[in-house]
């Protein structure tokens, strides 16, 4: 599978780990996931996550008590916190 920019077309895209900022769903706060997978692009200059890791992290988010999570997790931490739920009931994409 050939990686292509998102935003310019390149196909000089580098995999990474950067940190990201996140709101949780409840709105209350957003925390710093450490780690996340990422995209960069040094042709555009732009670093961004793959549509599969946001939807990842966005549907994990909503399966696990977020009431548990500090200021501050890596991403491997956050995939890892046990779920309350088997699945997304409110994600109707699938």
């Amino acid at each position: 599978m050939e990686n292509i920019c998102e935003w310019c077309g390149s196909t000089n895209i580098e995999r990474k780990t950067n940190s990201v900022y996140w709101e949780l769903p409840d709105g209350t706060r957003a925390i710093e996931i450490t780690e996340t997978p990422t995209l960069s692009c040094p042709d555009c200059a732009m670093i961004y996550q793959s549509e599969p890791i946001v939807k990842e992290i966005e549907n994990h988010l909503y399966l696990i008590d977020c009431k548990q999570l500090g200021k501050v997790i890596t991403f491997e931490e956050l995939m890892s916190i046990p779920r309350l739920l088997k699945k997304n009931y409110f994600d109707f994409s699938s």
